[in-house]
């Protein structure tokens, strides 16, 4: 029988700033806003991918992130 997990219990991420701790059952919005404030940024001015596929501005909030998850944030391309 497992025994539940502390409910401090974190995770570790890769993020292209290095690791980081995030707490279990953290949502790609909250870490997007630390990592891009850090920088001077918005979450709004950056793309976003977790394990190399994108995630859209609008789904970071649902979207959990599991330990060993790599998070990106990038410039979007745009243009025409």
């Amino acid at each position: 029988m497992r025994s539940p997990l502390p409910i401090d219990y974190n995770i570790t991420i890769r993020t292209d700033q290095g690791h980081m701790a995030v707490p279990a059952g953290s949502t790609l919005d909250v870490v997007v806003d630390k990592l891009v404030s850090a920088q001077g940024k918005t979450p709004a001015c950056v793309a976003t991918a977790v394990n190399g596929l994108f995630v859209a501005r609008g789904a970071r909030a649902s979207h959990v992130l599991n330990e060993g998850d790599t998070v990106l944030c990038f410039s979007p391309i745009t243009g025409g």
